[in-house]
């Protein structure tokens, strides 16, 4: 029963690392909207303070001058690839919007942290 209760442990173990990565653990550094000849760009660093190797989906959400959401989308910078602990990757999530004149402001957060 003791060998049982050992090895339910250690297999269990990765699961607990995991649990212990949490959307706080990212931080967005240096988010910087813009706008080109009609293109967005939503670029800005993804940093993995976490202990263990994880990946964070970013939500970018634009509204008006009125505060109303005009777009709201949702992505992976790292994609299916874990950040170690320590690193960043850079990202630019602007080809997932629309050009739109009213857009007024950029709030860029982190919603959901994964190990892939």
């Amino acid at each position: 029963m003791k060998a049982f209760a050992a090895s339910a442990m250690l297999l269990l173990a990765p699961l607990a690392a995991h649990a212990a990565c949490a959307p706080t653990d990212f931080a967005i550094k240096d988010f910087r909207p813009g706008v080109a000849s009609s293109r967005l760009s939503l670029r800005g660093e993804l940093v993995n303070n976490c202990a263990a190797p994880s990946a964070a989906q970013i939500r970018i959400e634009i509204k008006d001058a009125d505060g109303k959401v005009l777009q709201t989308k949702q992505g992976w910078p790292a994609g299916t690839s874990n950040i170690a602990p320590g690193s960043a990757v850079n990202f630019d999530l602007g080809r997932l919007f629309r050009y739109d004149t009213s857009m007024s402001s950029y709030t860029a957060s982190i919603v959901d942290v994964r190990s892939w």
